[in-house]
């Protein structure tokens, strides 16, 4: 949609409608969520799959070597023993 400004009312409660043709232009159909973003005086919307595309290209470009789910679960569940680990041992220490 090339930039264009459209007047609309927002009522006391701060609802509005965004015009079909909007609508259209950010391919929501039916109910959908948008992110609405706030900088200084101005309000951009954009469709939440626009925000999930953006985090995946980022991270794409950013990410050092693969990983899948299973590898950082299973790093977590590493950390999570060393901490068990060292905060157990007193705790069990003062059990016995």
């Amino acid at each position: 949609m090339a930039s264009q400004s459209i007047d609309i009312n927002v009522a006391s409660n701060g609802r509005m409608v965004l015009p079909a043709s909007v609508r259209k232009a950010m391919g929501l159909q039916g109910d959908a969520k948008i992110i609405l973003t706030v900088e200084d005086d101005q309000v951009r919307l954009s469709p939440i799959g626009h925000g999930v595309s953006r985090a995946q290209a980022l991270y794409r470009a950013n990410a050092k070597h693969a990983r899948t789910t299973d590898d950082f679960l299973d790093d977590r569940k590493a950390e999570a023993a060393t901490d068990l680990g060292e905060v157990g041992s007193g705790a069990l220490d003062r059990d016995a």
